[in-house]
């Protein structure tokens, strides 16, 4: 059996603080991370939740219902553009990411310069795909709508996380999940989970994944995380085995101008059989390969049978959670960081 090599923390981490998290993680994990996010902590806490939140400040943007969704202290309502308003006029404020990526960056090269955060390591920026964003919270005719202009929002959250942060120690890793929810069909906040433009999903998808790839430049390590949701940690829909995952990395792969950091793919809990992992010898080679094989139901003993599994199709992977740890219950990530580096090797 392969012994994994690396481990990649994915993005949230349920802690209540930056500190806490890169304190701990660079502690249980040492030599086996490459980076260390910040664990997205306060209104991050639930991935893209807080966005509406922040969208809904902006004039010509409305909340869709009277009451407010309370997830902690966010309000998950949905969003439209009000009558009458020219999408190409509306003005978004600051979405947040770039704030909180310059103040946790100042925590990590602190922790660094205290010798708690090793050398070489990287601070590491995960950000949702537009696409998250736009599916999840408009509907309809927004959705067209409203695309370039928060897409051009994201681009400016990356460009100010790129302006504050030397190259050298950033890592900026892509969220993408609805996309392979739109790619299946799948079924997700109570509706099928389709595309707002013309021609082939699947075409658009790769185009706007390759586009956030490259928007990062050489000297800045980029990776995707490709997800099925999260939602109550069950995925939107379960999938037969990675040849989609494959597919769609592959094209993304193919249709970026800079080469891929690293690649993150899920592996479901009762996945331990071969069959799952068999597309994988058709995946195109990435400098580093990380399989979410590691859940805090099955710790250790779970995590190596689905390592077993994997090994006979793949010999070079790293491990990870599925998604992120943020919403696992309290109490419960230390042991889910000590599997990680139980199972796996340091680089």
């Amino acid at each position: 059996m392969t012994e994994p090599q690396g481990a990649l923390l994915v993005g949230s981490v349920n802690y209540d603080d930056a500190e806490k998290t890169m304190r701990t993680a660079s502690a249980v994990l040492g030599g086996r991370l490459r980076r260390i996010p910040d664990g997205e902590v306060g209104k991050r806490f639930h991935w893209i939740m807080f966005q509406p939140d922040v969208l809904g400040q902006a004039e010509g943007i409305e909340r869709v219902g009277d009451e407010p969704r309370w997830r902690r202290d966010v309000d998950a309502r949905p969003l439209r553009i009000a009558d009458g308003v020219d999408a190409a006029t509306l003005q978004l404020p600051p979405l947040g990411y770039a704030s909180a990526a310059e103040d946790s960056y100042e925590i990590f090269r602190r922790l660094r310069d205290e010798g708690a955060i090793a050398e070489g390591i990287r601070f590491q920026v995960s950000l949702p795909s537009p696409v998250a964003v736009i599916s999840s919270y408009f509907s309809s005719d927004d959705r067209a709508a409203i695309d370039p202009i928060y897409t051009a929002a994201m681009r400016r959250e990356l460009d100010r996380i790129l302006a504050a942060i030397p190259h050298d120690d950033l890592a900026i890793q892509w969220d993408v999940a609805s996309e392979l929810g739109i790619i299946e069909r799948a079924s997700g906040y109570g509706r099928t989970m389709e595309s707002w433009w013309p021609g082939d999903p699947f075409d658009g998808l790769v185009e706007r994944l390759a586009a956030l790839v490259d928007a990062v430049p050489a000297g800045v390590e980029v990776g995707v995380h490709l997800c099925y949701g999260d939602a109550g940690e069950k995925h939107f829909i379960e999938p037969k085995d990675t040849a989609t995952l494959v597919r769609f990395a592959n094209a993304v792969i193919t249709a970026s101008a800079r080469e891929l950091t690293w690649l993150h793919l899920p592996v479901p809990i009762d996945r331990d059989d071969p069959a799952y992992f068999a597309p994988l010898t058709d995946l195109t080679e990435t400098a580093e390969l990380y399989l979410g094989l590691v859940h805090r139901e099955d710790g250790v003993e779970g995590a190596r049978r689905r390592i077993a599994a994997a090994s006979a199709v793949v010999t070079r992977f790293g491990v990870a959670t599925e998604c992120g740890i943020g919403r696992a219950p309290a109490g419960t990530t230390e042991g889910i960081l000590a599997t990680h580096a139980e199972v796996a090797s340091a680089w």
